[in-house]
């Protein structure tokens, strides 16, 4: 889809039928970093067609190319984000030498504590332009120097992965400590599981994580669907007039934290029931429950967006806490969902750590025109309101390619109606 702009509607505001979801992307991009190094032992199967882990995909296949040679390999990952924090902890320990580089938006996010915890283990890596953000100049294949580094754990926990995902591969191994609060847990949680599902054993005693140098067993990675692309679905049936959607092969028992949107769902109206095959979803009441004021993103910060749009929409005056990582992601998601919100007389105000969201101002504009930033999740969180509003444009919408491909044609396979 690569027109400017699109207007979409559904005429029936009724969804029924079965969503065939792309594998996960944080568990896809775990499992090729683990394949990488652990070679023919590790197989994966169901990866997803996410844009972000097919650059994952080349890039490493052009680091398994060239491994070794002297020339600079230049590798460019786009807007993939949690590509440039796994890259850049993976080409330390490849041989060659190595320029990650990424979008303009790219070069404005921050990767310096990541890089001091790797030169603090004796990477070679420098800054090609502002210090503190890609590019970065990578000369792989270090000497470790210690198995001990500290990282703080309330920034980013793809740091946290990306040591984790190259620990084993490491002589001394690494002890990581992880100063402070920890950020989306369950992201780390992730790393750990399948990385004990090729083999590699862990102990996590306090705030330290000590994984010892060791070799992948032989295994298969088998990535469940996306349960962030599930989110959009939960939205959709939540702000419809009647929903019930089958999504094969969710687990209630899943590895991604953005699972908690079965929980959270449920005060919007929507019941969850999984059975042997997958996940059933259905609209049971047009009245969401009020026993909740407030929700927490801390563990499942890429909910966020589409939580808060959906809850808008219902003139849910919900508050929020856990958002402080939203600044930093592929735009600031904060000040986008804010521009956008206010188009149709929403306010999320901003009070410390806390935001609150007033919907007494709410309008029913004729034409409503979002903008998306360059940021998938836009796109997907700003699309159910076509069951709210009497049609939407969505502008830019080829930037569900990051993680969902298949977004647009699965609305459309839905009863919406897309021009």
């Amino acid at each position: 889809m690569e027109s400017d702009a699109i207007r979409l509607f559904h005429p029936t505001k009724s969804l029924q039928g079965t969503v065939e979801l792309t594998g996960s992307k944080s568990e896809s991009n775990r499992a090729l970093i683990i394949q990488a190094w652990g070679g023919d032992r590790v197989e994966v199967s169901n990866l997803s067609s996410a844009a972000d882990t097919e650059t994952l995909k080349q890039a490493l296949n052009s680091v398994a190319a060239v491994r070794g040679g002297k020339e600079t390999t230049v590798i460019d990952i786009g807007p993939a984000g949690t590509a440039m924090r796994f890259l850049t902890a993976y080409l330390t320990t490849a041989t060659g030498r190595y320029l990650l580089t990424g979008s303009e938006r790219m070069k404005q996010r921050p990767i310096g504590i990541l890089v001091d915890a790797l030169r603090a283990l004796g990477a070679d890596i420098a800054f090609e332009g502002q210090a503190g953000y890609p590019p970065l100049a990578i000369n792989g294949g270090f000497t470790q120097t210690t198995d001990k580094v500290t990282v703080k754990g309330n920034v980013s926990s793809q740091y946290l992965s990306a040591l984790l995902l190259i620990a084993p591969t490491l002589p001394k191994g690494l002890r990581l400590q992880i100063d402070g609060e920890l950020t989306s847990r369950p992201y780390l949680t992730m790393t750990l599981d399948m990385l004990h599902d090729a083999g590699i054993q862990h102990s996590w005693q306090d705030d330290t994580i000590y994984i010892a140098p060791q070799k992948a067993q032989h295994c298969r990675l088998t990535i469940e669907p996306d349960w962030s692309a599930a989110s959009y679905w939960y939205a959709m049936v939540a702000l419809s007039r009647d929903a019930q959607l089958f999504l094969p092969n969710l687990k209630s028992q899943s590895l991604q934290g953005d699972a908690a949107i079965a929980d959270i769902m449920a005060h919007f109206g929507v019941a969850s029931s999984f059975t042997d095959g997958g996940l059933l979803i259905r609209k049971v009441t047009d009245s969401p429950s009020t026993e909740i004021n407030v929700l927490d993103f801390k563990e499942c910060p890429d909910l966020a967006q589409t939580v808060i749009v959906c809850a808008a929409a219902l003139r849910r005056d919900l508050s929020f806490t856990g958002l402080h990582t939203l600044k930093i992601k592929e735009t600031d998601r904060i000040a986008a969902l804010q521009n956008e919100l206010g188009k149709f007389g929403v306010k999320l105000l901003e009070e410390g750590d806390v935001y609150h969201l007033k919907t007494g101002e709410l309008q029913q504009p004729k034409r409503l025109s979002f903008d998306t930033y360059e940021d998938h999740r836009m796109a997907m969180a700003f699309a159910p309101l076509a069951l709210a509003f009497d049609g939407i444009q969505i502008n830019e919408p080829h930037v569900v390619e990051k993680s969902y491909p298949d977004f647009w044609k699965h609305l459309k396979q839905h009863g919406f109606v897309i021009t």
